[in-house]
């Protein structure tokens, strides 16, 4: 099984100091919550006499959460040294985290940052109740594919395929089902730019979060030393898979940034449940790793 969001999948960055917390304010709530967190911040003195290490920015970033305890702001990354910490403006944050020069790391999986008005956010512990019968079910179905193809020995590929067919999408039914029973409904619309553009599609989705303007949280690749050929990985994650009107609404934000084209090969939304469980291109069991793709969408075919 895969780490958080790895993939495409995204850590809950295990160790966050931060407990969890609802914010219920509306937008208008959280700018001011922002805007009293930052207002007394002064970036380039303190950190020229601070290192960069996470007890500093921890310590700081919790300073400013409890003078603003009655409505708190919520950081799952809070304490995480690869992640926006409260007490950092964006501007900060990106300058501190380039991911086209950060190295990754054990410190450094992914970069990370969290719109602090949302509910909740994607972790390593959604997949708990979720993993072990979704496996079953993916055991079932080998079972019986084998079955199929040894009593149809000899036969068309046509034939078994059709066979199939209506197990395999039964199957895709049923982990759904069981993802939105667990809660494990998570998802993210994943961006491939070239390392040349990484940090300026990064710094177009950053800000774009905590401000609330895409989803619950998005994390970008480090510079893993792979060169220029290999193209980085954003994710862009939404609270449910589901919820097609807010995973539109996302995918408009992006398109509006100029990240998603309506008439390109566009760009593919994954359900965290199917990283989990490795349902990648070319799975053994032909399902089809993502649930939307942005030129269906923006074409207005869902």
């Amino acid at each position: 099984m895969k780490n958080v969001h790895s993939d495409s999948s995204q850590s809950d960055a295990a160790g966050y100091l931060s407990s969890d917390s609802s914010f219920y304010g509306d937008a208008n709530d959280c700018a001011l919550l922002e805007e009293q967190t930052l207002r007394n911040h002064d970036p380039a003195s303190y950190w020229s006499s601070h290192a960069h290490s996470i007890q500093v920015i921890a310590a700081t970033s919790h300073k400013i959460a409890e003078a603003v305890s009655a409505k708190p702001l919520y950081n799952p990354y809070e304490g995480h040294i690869s992640g926006r910490q409260l007490a950092e403006s964006v501007e900060d944050f990106l300058q501190r985290l380039p991911p086209l020069t950060t190295r990754v790391s054990v410190e450094y999986p992914w970069i990370y940052v969290a719109n602090p008005c949302a509910g909740s956010r994607p972790t390593d512990r959604d997949g708990a109740g979720f993993t072990p019968p979704a496996e079953a079910l993916l055991q079932e179905f080998t079972e019986k594919r084998e079955a199929i193809e040894i009593r149809m020995k000899g036969k068309a590929k046509g034939s078994i395929t059709r066979k199939l067919t209506p197990l395999r999408q039964g199957l895709e039914e049923k982990l759904l089902t069981l993802a939105r029973e667990t809660r494990f409904t998570s998802g993210k619309w994943i961006l491939f730019p070239c390392p040349a553009d990484v940090n300026r599609q990064w710094a177009a989705v950053a800000p774009a979060v905590v401000s609330g303007e895409l989803g619950t949280a998005a994390k970008v690749a480090p510079n893993d030393g792979s060169g220029d050929q290999s193209p980085r990985v954003i994710c862009v994650y939404t609270k449910d898979f589901s919820n097609l009107e807010d995973v539109k609404r996302v995918l408009a934000r992006l398109a509006e940034l100029g990240l998603a084209k309506k008439f390109d090969g566009g760009i593919y939304y994954k359900v965290d449940a199917f990283t989990e469980l490795g349902i990648n291109a070319g799975n053994e069991w032909g399902l089809k790793p993502s649930m939307y793709s942005s030129k269906e969408l923006l074409q207005g075919k869902k």
